[in-house]
């Protein structure tokens, strides 16, 4: 499964090419409860690792509704945070590197796997997504930080 980019995506910011993408509801709708939007809607750069919409519903036992709720919010937003690098990292670039440093302040290991890559077991399916303040790389699982930090 490979997500296109939608028209003029590299016009949007990365939270409203996410919206608009239909295949990254979930995170997106994840990041506005998280109280994140404003991050992804600012000047960036930044490279997210967005969960498809069916990595979420892959969470054992409720665990998306569980996140979703307002009393879970700090998690919500670790998780969420481990998703997200800073600066503008292409798929080429990605391949090439051995761990990225992650907004929420755990180190996610990368793996190359051909011409694709993975961060923390998750299959990227979908690269380089562009936006006018970073790019998304689409993954087919919500990757979960060891490290609890805020």
């Amino acid at each position: 499964m490979s997500i296109q980019p939608t028209p003029n995506s590299g016009n949007k910011n990365l939270l409203d090419t996410a919206s608009a993408n239909g295949k990254l509801n979930t995170f997106s709708k994840a990041i506005e409860l998280a109280g994140l939007s404003e991050s992804l809607r600012g000047p960036g750069p930044f490279t997210v690792f967005a969960p498809t919409d069916a990595a979420f519903e892959k969470l054992a036992g409720g665990g998306l509704d569980r996140l979703l709720k307002p009393e879970n919010k700090s998690e919500l937003v670790s998780i969420l945070n481990y998703h997200v690098i800073k600066g503008r990292r292409t798929a080429a670039d990605m391949g090439k590197a051995t761990s990225a440093e992650t907004l929420q302040g755990q180190s996610a290991p990368i793996k190359g796997v051909g011409s694709s890559f993975s961060i923390d077991g998750a299959n990227v399916i979908s690269i380089d997504i562009p936006s006018s303040n970073g790019l998304i790389h689409a993954i087919d699982k919500v990757n979960m930080p060891t490290a609890r930090k805020q």
